[in-house]
């Protein structure tokens, strides 16, 4: 089974996802805040990262460049959901480190697609 974290603040937002992901049978966390994302990051291992890019304490894009930079050895997927959808917005997310982007509002079954997608991938 694969294990997921997902960081989103906005709380209708996360739990909307927890459910779906949930009802899939994937194995979730939930963080609300980047402290609470990085703390779970520390913990345990996760094949998939989904992180909200305005979060409070630490931004999706500063937990990416943590992941990613430095001594980091973060082997997992990173997917960054975004309201700011402006392509530069988007580059500026995958040349930090993320793996993929899906823009903000979206459908909870093609979040589930994309992560089907992303964890299947050889």
């Amino acid at each position: 089974m694969s294990r997921i974290l997902l960081a989103e603040d906005e709380e209708v937002l996360r739990m909307l996802i927890m459910d779906t992901l949930e009802d899939e049978e994937y194995d979730v966390d939930e963080a609300a805040d980047g402290k609470e994302a990085l703390d779970y990051l520390q913990n345990h291992e996760y094949d998939l990262v989904i992180l909200d890019y305005m979060m409070p304490v630490f931004t999706g894009l500063e937990i990416i460049e943590k992941l990613r930079g430095g001594n980091q050895t973060f082997q997992g997927k990173i997917m960054m959901l975004s309201a700011k959808s402006q392509t530069y917005e988007q580059e500026k997310i995958i040349q930090a480190g993320a793996d993929y982007f899906m823009a903000k509002p979206f459908s909870p079954m093609k979040l589930v697609e994309k992560i089907e997608e992303i964890l299947n991938e050889v």
